[in-house]
């Protein structure tokens, strides 16, 4: 096996009450002024207080951004930037979700940078990190606070792209299970199966190692155990926090060997139909698994071992066949649309599918079964009613 290796945030705090090591990070850095990124539903909720609360406390300047759109686009990064720009910050904060976390490492490697969001499109291996971190995720799916990518649209191709570099990861992380204690079912479940694709995607990638293994089969342990759990009783906070931590395991299983066909394909329907990102996950999860047991059956059979150990003398088949099962039954348990009827797509938009997803070559290469044109005009008829 060729070298391998895997990069995580250099300080992570879990548990309730961990926001609190907020101060502690914010006297470590010796922070002036802090950057804080948001939205407007975390602001309405009276979650952002929790980070303000502690910023008061130590009489630290701060300015709150929270005009971020969800699954936003790279235009949207360019907006948010000139106004950070305007104001003074020597640190960064993000509580929220993927969209939240993804623009504030972007503006982490932007403010002062002499180059822009759309040099980075062209060739992120030239960002450098200008201001540290920390993620506070308010969701139980993105890995946003692990990983080293930033998702974005491109309005102009109808499509999403992802942003690479190692100098993106966060420098601290807080999981505190009290910034979900509160997520609607629907959020836990489209979030949930987002964070149960990258475990599943990563351990049976191309590129899995030994390291993005490991923490690929802790993370699915935890979430194929909690998230009906997290979905159907919104006060067991067990299971929304065993979901925080899973939804963290599949970010840094991300850094170590990447998401594969599952999120390729997604991509446009995210970029031009703006079906969030956890839905169409979920509508091509089960079919892109069945689609690549031929080729991911060791794999899967692995990741039965793992969450059906009672299961652990049948057959690889059997194994494999149980996982894609088990999937697809978490998609329906959780009342998550399985096919494009209602998001406005059409038959006729079936070659625009075809030719963005098969685009997407940074991802469709981890796919250990490769996927023709006709093989992904296969996978996309089938939620196509």
């Amino acid at each position: 096996m060729p070298a391998y290796q895997i990069r995580i945030p250099s300080c992570v705090y879990a548990g309730e009450g961990s926001v609190g090591k907020l101060k502690e990070i914010i006297q470590k850095e010796a922070a002036k002024s802090v950057l804080v990124f948001t939205d407007k539903g975390i602001v309405a909720t009276g979650l952002l207080k929790l980070v303000t609360d502690e910023l008061e406390e130590l009489g630290v300047r701060y300015t709150v951004f929270d005009d971020l759109k969800a699954e936003p686009a790279y235009t949207d990064v360019e907006r948010v930037l000139e106004d950070v720009k305007k104001a003074e910050g020597d640190f960064i904060v993000a509580m929220g979700g993927g969209s939240v976390m993804d623009a504030a490492k972007l503006v982490s490697l932007l403010k002062g940078a002499p180059y822009t969001v759309r040099d980075l499109l062209k060739d992120p291996s030239i960002a450098q990190k200008y201001l540290k971190s920390v993620m506070i995720p308010t969701t139980c799916g993105t890995g946003a606070e692990a990983t080293c990518n930033a998702i974005v649209a491109i309005p102009e191709e109808e499509t999403k792209k992802g942003i690479v570099n190692n100098a993106m990861i966060p420098d601290y992380v807080i999981l505190d299970a009290r910034t979900i204690a509160k997520l609607p079912p629907h959020i836990v479940a489209a979030t949930g199966v987002d964070a149960l694709a990258h475990v599943v995607e990563c351990y049976t990638s191309k590129k899995a190692t030994p390291l993005s293994d490991t923490y690929a089969l802790a993370g699915a342990k935890l979430i194929f155990a909690n998230i009906r759990r997290a979905y159907e009783n919104p006060d067991d906070m067990e299971a929304k926090s065993a979901m925080l931590l899973g939804a963290f395991y599949g970010g840094i299983a991300i850094t170590g060997s990447g998401t594969t066909a599952v999120h390729a394909l997604s991509y446009p329907l995210g970029g031009k139909y703006h079906i969030a990102h956890g839905v169409s996950n979920a509508i091509l999860f089960a079919h892109v698994m069945e689609y690549n047991l031929e080729a991911c059956r060791v794999q899967l059979a692995g990741l039965c071992d793992a969450i059906a150990p009672e299961l652990y003398g049948a057959g690889e088949d059997e194994k494999a066949r149980y996982v894609i099962d088990q999937i697809a039954d978490i998609v329906k348990t959780t009342q998550i649309p399985t096919d494009l009827s209602g998001f406005g797509v059409r038959m006729e938009d079936l070659d625009f599918l075809v030719t963005a997803g098969s685009q997407q070559t940074r991802l469709l290469v981890n796919n250990r079964r490769e996927l023709s044109l006709d093989d992904i005009r296969a996978i996309y008829l089938k939620v196509l009613k």
